[in-house]
């Protein structure tokens, strides 16, 4: 029993039994003749209480109790001695294999609260099998004792059948032979209660055998924080925010924090509110920097390594590249070699060759860590990175940092792990940009076809009034007369 701090086992907190056998003569046998001398009577009689927890005729899991009633049963005194001694013999039972502890923590009480597992004892034949525990029963007892003890389980064959030869026929009857089953009716209500069963068992076992986890508790948390720190009465409040307790987790493993890391960032500053409250996005940034920062401290101390570290470079076998995929020589190296010999220093030379070749003078030192770090970092290979090289150099494209990683992730990304593969890919984005070239040409004719015809079938023009001066008609007194009486008429008079 792994016990780190003596006041997380006491007589005040509970307990449970487990058991999925019953006890037989023989195993009572065991237990008083051959597991006794090897951890002691009081781990015995530990085991045999346990064990009587739950009904002789029933298995499964106990009541639980308080752990008080194994110090008045055992009549060990409930203190730290005591504690200590109860914990000796739990840890004895459970080193021989009769017992598995599990510690559960319950959020709602704050406390920790046991179950216990009794395991069967191992049959004669199994026993003596183990070579650790005939060991140790050896060095307990002593070896003519053990001779003896085995012995003792078994009868001899009566001297009448070992002292002659006879010959053995094994007559016994199998079961098809005997019974046979109707497998062509398909019993569902069966099948159902057995998947139930199954599925109750399944669970129950992996609660019962499953390892601990590797979420951190608030118990975890708080004892990596100084009493006189600021944020110790936030953080004690945590025992009640089983929630932030998950939310912390999940930025744990997000970002592959260790246990010391992020108890540190809960210290800083900005982390909880005025009101005590866990702040997640302040502690997801935090972290973030973190990670970035230890993430590139990692990245250059591997290139340093690489560029310190001497090359023992294994035995070359040179790669013959298929004609099919053979790249176009760029204008820049144009005379200097035909298109087999480029595609084989493509795919054969390292990279820093090929830049070298690009570069009239000396490489920048800006695009040597552009590469080291698509090399050492990324870990692509070299034959994909002269390819990429080569895109650039074909394109006529920018050495910008960014671009040139966009492409390189995007390789990682698609798993681009050949000279092939990288031809491919190189193949299939300059086929993008030429059907996206030719659709913005085609688009750009159809606007001025269609601008044209809309010109031709345009309404006709219709006079529109100006402000110029308006000539002045003059009437007569006799046409005004008129309109006069004709105004008269339409008014009603």
């Amino acid at each position: 029993m792994k016990i780190m701090n003596i006041l997380h086992f006491t007589e005040n907190h509970r307990f449970y039994i487990y058991r999925d056998f019953s006890m037989s003569s023989m195993n009572t046998y065991m237990l008083n003749n051959i597991y006794q001398p090897m951890v002691g009577l009081s781990a015995i009689s530990l085991y045999h209480f346990l064990y009587q927890q739950v009904s002789s005729d029933q298995l499964g899991y106990s009541e639980i109790e308080q752990q008080r009633k194994l110090f008045l049963f055992l009549g060990i005194e409930p203190s730290e001695r005591g504690r200590k001694f109860l914990i000796e013999q739990f840890s004895k039972l459970e080193a021989i294999g009769l017992l598995q502890t599990y510690r559960k923590y319950i959020l709602d009480s704050d406390d920790y609260i046991y179950e216990y597992k009794l395991l069967s004892a191992l049959s004669p034949k199994e026993f003596f099998k183990n070579q650790h525990l005939t060991l140790l029963l050896r060095d307990k007892i002593g070896k003519h004792t053990v001779i003896s003890l085995r012995d003792s389980f078994k009868e001899k064959l009566p001297s009448e059948i070992s002292s002659k030869e006879i010959y053995s026929e094994n007559v016994s009857v199998p079961f098809y032979d005997l019974f046979q089953l109707n497998t062509q009716v398909v019993d569902k209500e069966l099948e159902q209660a057995e998947l139930e069963v199954g599925a109750s068992l399944q669970i129950v076992n992996q609660i019962l055998e499953s390892e601990p986890s590797n979420e951190y508790t608030y118990a975890d948390l708080i004892t990596r924080i100084p009493r006189n720190s600021m944020n110790r009465s936030c953080i004690e409040n945590l025992k009640y925010e089983p929630e932030q307790i998950k939310a912390i987790n999940y930025v744990i493993k997000k970002y592959h924090l260790t246990l010391q890391e992020i108890s540190s960032l809960l210290d800083e500053d900005g982390i909880f509110s005025e009101n005590g409250d866990l702040v997640i996005d302040q502690l997801q940034k935090k972290a973030n920097s973190n990670y970035r920062q230890d993430k590139t401290r990692e990245d250059n101390r591997e290139r340093f390594f690489k560029k310190s570290s001497k090359d023992d470079a294994s035995p070359y076998e040179e790669k013959i590249v298929d004609s099919i995929y053979f790249l176009d020589i760029p204008e820049v190296f144009i005379g200097q070699c035909d298109q087999q010999q480029y595609n084989m220093m493509l795919c054969n030379s390292p990279y820093t060759h090929v830049l070298k070749r690009v570069f009239p003078g000396s490489i920048p030192d800006r695009i040597l860590d552009i590469f080291d770090k698509i090399d050492v970092n990324y870990k692509l290979k070299e034959e994909v990175i002269n390819v990429l090289i080569h895109y650039l150099v074909s394109q006529d494209l920018d050495w910008n940092k960014n671009f040139i990683d966009s492409i390189a992730s995007d390789l990682l990304g698609k798993q681009v792990n050949s000279f092939e593969q990288a031809v491919k890919y190189i193949r299939n984005k300059n086929e993008v940009k030429e059907k996206l070239k030719a659709n913005k040409t085609n688009k750009t004719s159809k606007n001025r076809t269609y601008s044209q015809r809309s010109y031709q079938h345009q309404k006709p023009k219709i006079p529109i009034i100006t402000n110029g001066k308006i000539e002045k008609t003059t009437f007569t007194q006799k046409e005004l007369d008129e309109i006069q009486k004709l105004s008269e008429q339409l008014d009603g008079k």
